[in-house]
C-alpha cells in the first residue's frame, strides 16, 4: 500500500506518519508538507531515513507537483490545512487558498490517477457550536454551520470531496474529529500554550470566562481511528471521531496546573476572540458500531504523558 499523506509534518499528520510506518511494515508513505509555521522537520525525527518514507516539501495548491506525486498512489490522506482559528480571523484568504483550492487540486489529481481512496481529514468545527447548558451532541447528519473562516474553509473542502464522489465516482471518506492532544503539537495551540507557560511560571492566558467546552482525544487514538476507517470504512461515508470527554478550558488549565504542582494564580483572563464557539461535542457511535473502534488511552494517562513530553 502506498499512501500520499499531505500535511505530514504537522501535529496530527506527523503522528500518523510515525504510527503507519510502525504498524504497517508493508506500507510506503509519500509525505508532502509545505513546512509552514506548524509543519516542522523535527516532527519527523526517526522516520526521515526510513526507506519507506519519502518527504517532499511543497504545497498542495501546486498542481504540477501534486500531479507528479500522485502517480502510483493507492490512498490519499489529506491532513494539509491551515488550522488555527485566530489566524483565520486575521488572514482568511490564506485559509481559503490552502484548505479549499488545495483540496480541489488534490481531488483533480486523485481522479486523474484513479486512486483507490481519497481520505479527507475534517473537524468537528464544521458543525458550528452548541449551547453550554445543552446535552446535544453533533452526529454525522447534523447540519453544517461553520462560525469561523477556518471552519468555513474546512466545510467547503468537505463539500468538494462529497461532490467529487457523487459527480465523478471518486472513492472518498471523511472523518470529523474532536480536539486532539499529545506530542508534537505547535506551541500556539491551547494545551501546549498552557503547559509551556506553566513550566516557565508565566501567566496562562484564558479567553473570557474560560467556559469554552471541547471534547478531547489523544492523537494516537485519532490515528488508530483513521487507520481503521481507511481500511474498513464505507466508501462515501462520514465518520465522527469523538470520545465523550468534554472539558471547559478553565478546568483543563487547572488540571495541568495540578499535574505540575503550580498555583492557579498563573491563570489570567484575556480578551475573548470574535465569534468564539462555546461548545463542541460529537456522537461517535457510528464509528464504534460499524468498525468497533474505541479509544485506548485514558485522559489522565494521556494528559500526564503529554505534559511530560513538553517538560
Amino acid at each position: 500500500m502506498k499512501l500520499l499523506v499531505t500535511g505530514g509534518a504537522g501535529f496530527i499528520g506527523s503522528n500518523f506518519v510515525h504510527y503507519i510506518l510502525q504498524e504497517h511494515p508493508d506500507y510506503e508513505v509519500v509525505n508532502l508538507d509545505a513546512l509552514t509555521y506548524a509543519g516542522r522537520r523535527e516532527n519527523l525525527e526517526g522516520v526521515m531515513d526510513n526507506p519507506r518514507h519519502k518527504f517532499v516539501q511543497g504545497r498542495i495548491e501546486d498542481g504540477d507537483l501534486v500531479g507528479q506525486l500522485m502517480e502510483g498512489i493507492d490512498v490519499v490522506v489529506n491532513f494539509a490545512a491551515e488550522s488555527h482559528v485566530d489566524r483565520s480571523i486575521l488572514e482568511p484568504q490564506v485559509f481559503i487558498v490552502t484548505n479549499v483550492l488545495g483540496t480541489q487540486v488534490l481531488l483533480d489529481a486523485a481522479l486523474k490517477w484513479e486512486v483507490k481512496l481519497f481520505y479527507q481529514i475534517s473537524t468537528d468545527e464544521v458543525y458550528g457550536a452548541l449551547e453550554l447548558d445543552s446535552t446535544e451532541r453533533f452526529t454525522e447528519d447534523s447540519p453544517l454551520c461553520p462560525n469561523s473562516p477556518y471552519a468555513a474553509s474546512k466545510t467547503a473542502a468537505d463539500l468538494l470531496v462529497r461532490a467529487y464522489h457523487r459527480t465523478f465516482g471518486l472513492p472518498v471518506v471523511i472523518s470529523r474529529c474532536s480536539n486532539n492532544y499529545g506530542p508534537r503539537q505547535h506551541p500556539e495551540k491551547f494545551l501546549p500554550t498552557v503547559i509551556l507557560n506553566v513550566l516557565h511560571d508565566k501567566p496562562v492566558p484564558i479567553y473570557g470566562d474560560g467556559l469554552y467546552v471541547r471534547d478531547w482525544i489523544h492523537v494516537i487514538d485519532h490515528c488508530r481511528a483513521i487507520d481503521l476507517i481507511m481500511s474498513e470504512g464505507r466508501i462515501g461515508a462520514i465518520y465522527n471521531i469523538g470520545t465523550d470527554n468534554e472539558w471547559a478550558n478553565i478546568d483543563l488549565a487547572k488540571k495541568i496546573l495540578q499535574i505540575l504542582g503550580k498555583s492557579e494564580d498563573l491563570l489570567q483572563s484575556v480578551t475573548d476572540r470574535p465569534g468564539h464557539d462555546r461548545r463542541y461535542a460529537l456522537v461517535g457511535d457510528k464509528l464504534k458500531r460499524e468498525l468497533g473502534w474505541k479509544p485506548s488511552i485514558s485522559f489522565d494517562q494521556g494528559l500526564t504523558e503529554t505534559v511530560n513530553w513538553y517538560s
